[in-house]
């Protein structure tokens, strides 16, 4: 069944969460900005909502910020959880290192042609990610091969709309 994880995928998944659980509860606890940066690798809190369950959903996503808009990936493409609720309901909220802010989110599609561009800068933006989990260098690979190995990817374009204050947010332990 072409749906089915391999083993060695459901492994990857399974670190994925245990570390997303992790990246949450440092920007619950405002130390969200630990470690986070340029030179390491950057980070934000996507708070989306459910599309079965229609609860509020926290995933931890690489990002670039590109002319203003945010873009992240979703590596593992349409089985990810987080990019099928965003397709269900585009509002979300950012949770960022230097503040919270809610926005609508959209999908770049295949044939932009800024795709592979802006989706090299959010490898880039993703530090240890990109080299470990792809076994590429999102600064040197070609560009024909950056397509190849990002095709099955899905590239997130979000517009912020105002700054979000109040309870809820990052730092709210």
């Amino acid at each position: 069944m072409a749906d089915e994880l391999s083993p060695g995928d459901e492994r990857l998944r399974q670190l994925f969460k245990a570390g997303n659980r992790f990246m949450v509860l440092l920007f619950r606890l405002g130390l969200g900005g630990l470690g986070n940066g340029p030179q390491t690798s950057q980070v934000m809190v996507l708070v989306h909502r459910g599309r079965k369950s229609g609860l509020l959903r926290k995933t931890p996503v690489n990002y670039a910020v590109v002319d203003d808009q945010i873009y992240c990936a979703a590596a593992f493409g349409e089985r990810a959880d987080w990019y099928r609720n965003l397709l269900a309901d585009p509002r979300v909220q950012m949770w960022l290192p230097d503040g919270w802010y809610a926005g609508e989110a959209e999908e770049v599609p295949p044939d932009d042609p800024q795709r592979n561009a802006l989706m090299r800068q959010v490898l880039i933006a993703s530090g240890f990610a990109a080299p470990l989990f792809a076994g590429i260098n999102p600064k040197t690979i070609s560009d024909k091969k950056l397509a190849e190995i990002s095709a099955s990817y899905r590239l997130i374009r979000i517009y912020p709309s105002e700054a979000c204050t109040g309870p809820g947010g990052p730092g709210d332990l």
